[in-house]
């Protein structure tokens, strides 16, 4: 019962955390699945958008104006990978790695060179704190969150069917046929890293106001929690959910149930240093699982043919 109870006291921390990370996994989504672009910008853009919100509500400035300025500087950030990989050659997954390096200092200056920058909400006004978690009532952190998701997903669902959005999706699709009918694809991946971007350090920005802090650490391994939403929400939701919306809060969902898989397994007592080795075994196992399938789908189509 102690167990269960546990379980159930820590369920709506898990949940607010999977729906405010469920922001940067569906950044995720646009360059792993739609832009087909493995992009590490992530782990120092989502830490940067958590660093310009905290110091801008310090400073003062409204929390929503602090959000769209994370928004914005993310933004930027993928500008910068998205140059380097369009204008200067450079691979995109290692164009990822020197921006996400280069971040790491720009982190440090943003937080006037101290590695962690407290943001409480007994100080300051904040969108989201995880003090209200399990309060029934406007300020619960889970409202907000699911509010901003659902018009998140709406505002891409439209933008993906205008004809800049289309010509987006066909650039990940197939580049060489989108360049033959006259698209700029550079342009429109590097507009795809800044949306993606811009995405991640938003939910950066949403999640140092929910724990109370940014930290110039807190992206670090953020792309493996993407995947993981990512992959979760494809294996458990792909033959149910055809829609471009629903694909896209199937991310979502996949990022809650990370979170509720990492809350039960944590309940079982596991060391909290082996919290990277277990996200690295649940990507690599909901990785695997539709090759496992296909296999056996095909041994068993193999096994059922008959000869004369």
């Amino acid at each position: 019962m102690g167990f269960f109870g546990s379980l159930i006291n820590a369920l709506p921390g898990a949940v607010t955390q999977g729906l405010l990370w469920g922001v940067m996994a569906i950044g995720v989504y646009i360059t792993f699945r739609i832009l087909d672009v493995a992009d590490l910008t992530v782990d120092g853009s989502l830490a940067t958008g958590g660093a310009c919100c905290v110091m801008l509500i310090r400073s003062g400035v409204n929390p929503w104006l602090a959000l769209l300025c994370a928004f914005a500087v993310g933004m930027l950030a993928g500008l910068c990978t998205g140059m380097l990989h369009t204008r200067c050659g450079i691979p995109a997954i290692l164009s990822g790695i020197l921006t996400q390096l280069a971040l790491y200092s720009v982190n440090l200056r943003i937080m006037q060179g101290k590695a962690n920058q407290p943001v409480g909400v007994d100080k300051y006004p904040l969108l989201v704190s995880q003090r209200f978690v399990r309060e029934m009532g406007l300020r619960n952190p889970i409202l907000l969150a699911a509010i901003l998701l659902v018009i998140l997903i709406g505002f891409l669902y439209w933008f993906f069917g205008t004809e800049r959005g289309c010509s987006l999706r066909a650039t990940g699709a197939n580049p060489n046929m989108a360049r033959a009918q006259g698209i700029n694809t550079r342009s429109n991946t590097v507009l795809g890293l800044m949306l993606s971007n811009g995405l991640v350090a938003a939910s950066g920005a949403l999640l140092a106001q929910y724990q109370g802090s940014s930290d110039v650490n807190m992206g670090r391994g953020a792309i493996v929690i993407g995947l993981a939403a990512v992959i979760i929400g494809e294996v458990l939701f792909s033959k149910v959910f055809r829609n471009f919306a629903l694909k896209l809060t199937a991310v979502v969902i996949g990022a809650v149930l990370y979170y509720i898989v990492l809350q039960i397994v944590l309940q079982l007592g596991l060391n909290t240093n082996d919290l990277k080795l277990l996200t690295a075994v649940i990507v690599a196992v909901f990785l695997a699982i539709p090759y496992w399938k296909d296999k056996v789908f095909r041994k068993k189509q193999g096994g059922g043919k008959t000869h004369a």
